[in-house]
């Protein structure tokens, strides 16, 4: 579940949601029916109507990245994003451009190879080059190297790269809020706990959270 109240189509009355809504969901309320056609529970849309305005910025965004005007090739785009997906830690966002790669009729052998992009061989110069650069942006929080720079304007335009790093940088931000507000895919429990050991030395009295190592 997310973290932040969720918006019932009863309690909205902003146009953009609503249409977002019904093109989501149908006639159904999202809260109290959840479930989108791409199989997501939808709760991003229903947390990030909380603010009208906000939704908008975001439709908004997703609208510019699809948007017909874009220069840079659409698979370089989503190899990017599903990277920062990965790299961000956000399942849903890892997810959701897999199956974007997936509708572009990218092989299944490149897909399951974004975790380990630099392991193989799979991906020509300017896809490497490309997730290189979007883990420099994710990781790196913007530091590239010149080296790396400069070959990857061997192959993409001033105008490419600006694009490349603009919708990668706002699905990064995508990514960091799914998981700070529990959304989607990323409503998951924390995966680093301290482990609780039979018979070691541990603290006197079990804390919840910790697990058991058996």
């Amino acid at each position: 579940m997310p973290r932040l109240r969720q918006v019932s189509r009863a309690d909205t009355d902003d146009a953009l949601t609503i249409t977002m809504y019904d093109l989501l969901f149908g006639d159904r309320d999202p809260v109290a029916e959840p479930g989108t056609s791409d199989g997501t529970p939808g709760d991003w849309w229903t947390v990030f109507s909380l603010v009208p305005d906000v939704l908008e910025h975001a439709v908004q965004g997703i609208l510019l990245y699809q948007s017909p005007k874009r220069l840079l090739d659409p698979l370089l785009r989503e190899l990017a994003q599903a990277r920062v997906g990965w790299v961000s830690g956000s399942q849903f966002v890892f997810s959701q451009h897999c199956k974007s790669l997936r509708a572009m009729e990218v092989s299944e052998e490149m897909i399951e190879a974004v975790p380990h992009w630099a392991a193989a061989d799979c991906f020509d110069e300017p896809q490497r080059l490309v997730m290189a650069y979007t883990d420099c942006l994710a990781l790196d929080l913007g530091r590239v190297p010149d080296g790396l720079f400069e070959a990857l304007h061997r192959h993409l335009s001033d105008e490419q790269i600006l694009e490349l790093t603009y919708i990668t940088a706002m699905y990064l931000q995508m990514a960091v809020m799914s998981r700070a507000l529990h959304t989607e895919w990323d409503a998951a429990p924390e995966p680093v706990v301290e482990v609780w050991v039979e018979g070691a030395d541990n603290a006197a009295e079990r804390r919840p959270g910790i697990r058991p190592h058996r």
